[in-house]
């Protein structure tokens, strides 16, 4: 039996993991939509409970698999937020997304792809959880102006777009600390959405004029590496300063006469 490792445990829990993020999104979104109340409330919140601990049982079990917790840890803060967060679990669905794509030719593209993919399907999902996460906290809060989900998705990206119309304003705590999230994360994607639009321009200008580029530390090594692999084949390379055969024989410079040196 192959040992569990980290890698080969992500792997196994892929799919069980983007399946629990769609069932929690879809039940989520028809708890608040439909308003619940009662029983199908209870189940709803069960069922979301039971993806909570499908996300805290992956989370656990790769903290303990990995060498330094410590460094894990800090390298992991999404997942650790997404335990904490609920609302974050469908972002796990970004994952998938990126999984699906054409062949990419360079690694530039392959990261602008990517990050492409992510942003787009950040910015829907999260108008998406934020509209329905404000309905819930807004809705039967005193003096509230977001009660229904059309005005609840209208405002959520509204505030995504960092526009702010002020026709619909969340009037509670949880309101108001969803609307934060939601201004932080725009910002955020504007600044992943600029640098890749500049690295696509860049690599767009530089087409056909590769021989004007600066060398990189890595086309160097690889560089460096390519000859050691020939000399290698070759044999041993000669010592600095050996003759080599096809060199041709240079004839000593005969001495000057002893009445040059005075001239």
């Amino acid at each position: 039996m192959a040992k569990l490792t980290e890698e080969r445990w992500r792997r196994l829990t892929r799919v069980p993991l983007i399946v629990a993020s769609v069932v929690f999104i879809v039940v989520y979104s028809w708890q608040v939509i439909a308003d619940f109340q009662g029983t199908a409330f209870m189940t709803a919140r069960i069922i979301m409970g039971f993806t909570w601990v499908i996300f805290a049982v992956d989370y656990v079990v790769r903290l303990g698999l990995a060498a330094d917790k410590r460094h894990w840890f800090v390298r992991h803060l999404f997942d650790f937020t997404v335990v904490i967060l609920p609302a974050l679990r469908p972002l796990r669905l970004l994952k998938a997304l990126t999984l699906v794509g054409g062949v990419e030719h360079t690694q530039g593209t392959a990261i602008r792809s990517r990050l492409a993919v992510y942003g787009a399907g950040a910015v829907v999902i999260l108008i998406w959880i934020g509209s329905l996460s404000v309905l819930d906290a807004e809705r039967n809060a005193p003096g509230a102006n977001i009660v229904n989900f059309g005005d609840s998705i209208w405002w959520a990206a509204v505030t995504m777009s960092t526009v702010g119309y002020g026709d619909y304003y969340p009037v509670t705590l949880m309101g108001r600390l969803v609307a934060v999230l939601l201004m932080g994360a725009a910002v955020a994607l504007v600044g992943v959405v600029t640098a890749t639009l500049a690295s696509w321009v860049i690599e767009f200008a530089s087409r056909g004029h590769d021989d004007d580029e600066a060398s990189t530390r890595g086309q160097v090594r690889e560089l460096a590496r390519q000859i050691n692999g020939i000399a290698a084949r070759l044999g041993e390379m000669p010592e600095p300063g050996t003759k080599l055969a096809s060199e041709p024989e240079v004839p000593p410079r005969p001495p000057l006469p002893p009445n040059a040196a005075s001239t």
